[in-house]
């Protein structure tokens, strides 16, 4: 131990006493770092700077004509993409977009077809045909490029189609409440077509009566008949309007038909989106309850609460308005309990809101925010949650079924109003048929009375069949319940259905850049990096090793670059944090672990070289590949072939990789327990190898050496 210690202080002090020496010894720690700092800086944020990617546009659509209204779609395209910025979108024509992309102006174009909005109008027709946009890109100028070009015209389609959709929604929507509020508006005349038959189902004993008695009293008789036939041009007239109505009520059935079955994906969606907020509001007040939150955060998060909390009121008010109408034309109120359920729910969000309201009252008078308020807040979000979970979790099983039989029953509803109304319109004429007949039978007597007795009994059962069912239907349903279902917000719901699902992104340990988040593999690789270029430039032999055992000129060399190495590491890891401000949670562990790279690395390096000679560095640099593509550091390992998935677990890389994105992005101890363990028993087996096979081993090595330098090529 002795003789490794003097090795150790001699070449430090043949370092400190050369200048020359001091010189290169410097350049070799500072060296290392620019290549880390380097490739960090240059790729720290490509995907911040897209909108230099050159995209060729051209927009070749003649524009169609829908429903006698002109559209052209692609030029709305090129409306759009004029004020996006995302891409360096170009607008040119196809000749020069084609020539581009070829000769690399261009990374892709995009061509909208001539016949692209004429395709997309096929929607209202029985042939669909779905428009294509003609994308082309040019892979051979760059690897990354494609991907982004690609992102971009798939974006560009998405939102196409959600333009689409919301204003096609739109148009269906406008119609079932047009026709609702035509519905609404012809309701009296309807009514009163009911009210005459009632009147006629109420003369019949009268008639009846007549034509018994017509023998005997026929001057009664033509007085009575004359007056129903007074009454009869207004019932006809009626009776000719409500034919028009009974076709108008058969379209407002097919069109209801189709409302009523969103309804049941329309709470569900909505619901789902309920529950998601509310889960966001929940992660706000958990920031709320920190004690030592300063004023300004604690502004922000109530902003923020007050914002999610209107959307949720909205939203749980737009639910109940849905159920509280099927409920209405139900016939048992099976949704009264899913209906006061969310009535719980919608009251507990808006006392949150007051609550959160107080909490923004007292913080702009600069008083902190009531405990009691704040106790009383945390409580009425937790039950909020469990509420809603407890919903979201038994739809499927209670609130599915319920909102079912809902609109089954509506669907009966409708379907009666619709019978009723046809069978009114086909007895009228039997009706106005028995009172002619009856007048002749008054003036022609005996003989023709005869003939209406025996018609009168049929036309007698027709109306009180009629009128039976109009009372049955005023009984079970009412047709204002049903002309409110379809008198709907039209932009809501078209809202809805173009973007049905709100996609809410939680990220785990954020880092904001990309060149922090490429840190931990250019720094770990920068120090192998490091430990070639002392081994390349410093010797591993001791001039007057005779004068020592082996393992004592190993050793005692060892410590001279470990020494240097560590100061490499101490460099680059500080250059990081202070030089280029690379984005890092755990700031000391950073330091310390990639001081303890670097231990290992040049552990590694300085061993095969001891051992092996020049042959040692071409190993050296042989692992540094393999590393380059098998640990993992720039694509996942899972993409990687076989061959590298099974040589990653056996990499010194692999571990000092994690490790260092450990504390760049938030430091999990168990990962970096694991990845310290296994760097130390890789670095002692090494050193193991090191001290025993050196002496052996390094003769075999040194006669290859000396014979290859026989060549005169190799020093």
């Amino acid at each position: 131990m002795k003789n490794t210690v003097y090795i150790y202080t001699r070449d430090l002090k043949r370092i400190f006493t050369n200048w020359a020496m001091i010189i290169i010894v410097l350049t070799l720690m500072i060296l290392p770092s620019f290549y880390a700092w380097f490739n960090i800086k240059a790729s720290w944020d490509p995907y911040g700077r897209t909108e230099g990617i050159a995209i060729a546009v051209t927009s070749e659509d003649e524009g169609s004509t829908i429903r006698g209204q002109h559209v052209n779609v692609g030029k709305d395209i090129i409306a759009t993409l004029k004020k996006n910025k995302t891409l360096g979108w170009t607008f040119v024509s196809k000749e020069k977009a084609d020539h581009g992309v070829k000769h690399g102006d261009y990374y892709a174009s995009i061509v909208i077809p001539k016949d692209f909005s004429q395709k997309l109008g096929t929607v209202l027709q029985d042939r669909l045909e779905k428009p294509v946009i003609i994308y082309k890109v040019n892979e051979k100028i760059n690897a990354v490029a494609p991907k982004i070009t690609s992102k971009g015209a798939s974006s560009l389609t998405q939102q196409i189609g959600e333009k689409f959709v919301k204003t096609a929604n739109g148009a269906i929507f406008s119609v079932f409440n047009e026709l609702g509020i035509t519905l609404q508006q012809d309701l009296p005349t309807i009514q009163q077509v009911e009210q005459r038959i009632f009147e006629l189902e109420n003369r019949l004993p009268e008639i009846k009566k007549v034509i018994n008695e017509a023998n005997d009293t026929t001057q009664k008789a033509g007085a009575i008949v004359s007056k129903a036939q007074a009454a009869l041009p207004e019932v006809e007239r009626l009776t000719a309007y409500g034919a028009q109505m009974t076709q108008q009520l058969n379209t407002f059935l097919t069109k209801s038909d189709e409302v009523l079955k969103n309804a049941e994906p329309t709470i569900s969606e909505t619901l789902h989106r309920v529950q998601q907020r509310a889960l966001g509001v929940q992660e706000l007040k958990n920031q709320l309850m920190e004690k030592d939150i300063a004023p300004a955060e604690l502004s922000a998060a109530a902003e923020q609460l007050k914002v999610q909390l209107t959307k949720q009121v909205a939203d749980t008010g737009e639910i109940l308005t849905l159920l509280t109408d099927l409920n209405e034309v139900s016939q048992g109120n099976v949704l009264s309990p899913v209906i006061n359920q969310i009535k719980s729910v919608h009251t507990l969000l808006q006392q949150q809101l007051s609550d959160v309201n107080s909490m923004q009252q007292q913080t702009k008078n600069g008083d902190a925010p009531d405990p009691s308020v704040l106790e009383k807040f945390s409580s009425r979000t937790d039950q909020a949650v469990s509420k809603l979970n407890t919903l979201t979790n038994s739809y499927s099983s209670t609130i599915v079924p319920a909102v079912e039989q809902a609109i089954k029953e509506a669907k009966d509803k409708t379907a009666s109003a619709n019978s009723l109304l046809e069978e009114a319109n086909k007895s009228m004429p039997d009706v106005s048929n028995v009172l002619s007949k009856t007048a002749s039978g008054i003036l022609l007597g005996q003989q023709e009375l005869a003939k209406i007795t025996k018609d009168f009994p049929r036309i007698e059962q027709n109306v009180h069949n009629i009128a039976d069912k109009i009372r049955e239907f005023q009984r079970k349903e009412n047709i204002e319940d049903i002309i409110n279902l379809l008198k709907n917000d039209v932009q809501k719901e078209s809202d809805f259905f173009a973007e049905p699902v709100l996609l809410k992104e939680e990220r785990l340990y954020p880092i904001p850049n990309y060149g922090s988040a490429m840190s931990p593999f250019y720094t770990t690789l920068c120090l192998w990096v490091g430990a070639l270029l002392l081994v390349s430039i410093l010797s591993v032999e001791v001039a007057d090793e005779e004068r020592f055992k082996s393992y004592e000129v190993y050793l005692g060399r060892l410590l001279t670059f470990l020494s240097i190495a560590l100061v490499q590491a101490f460099i680059v890891t500080l250059g990081d944090l202070f030089l280029i401000k690379t984005y890092v949670v755990d700031k000391v562990p950073f330091i310390f672990l990639g001081l303890l790279c670097s231990f290992v690395f040049m552990t590694i390096v300085y061993t095969l070289v001891a051992i092996f000679g020049n042959a040692g560095k071409a190993m050296a640099i042989v692992l540094l590949v393999l590393q380059l593509s098998a640990a993992g550091g720039t694509f996942p390992i899972q993409v990687m072939p076989a061959f590298f998935q099974a040589l990653n677990p056996f990499l010194p890389f692999t571990y000092a990789i994690s490790m260092m994105r450990e504390v760049v992005g938030g430091m999990l101890a168990d990962i970096v327990r694991k990845d310290v363990t296994v760097l130390l028993c890789i670095w002692l087996g090494v050193l193991l190898v090191g001290i025993f096979l050196h002496k052996p081993l390094s003769k075999t090595s040194a006669k290859l050496t000396k014979k290859a330098r026989e060549s005169k090529l190799i020093h």
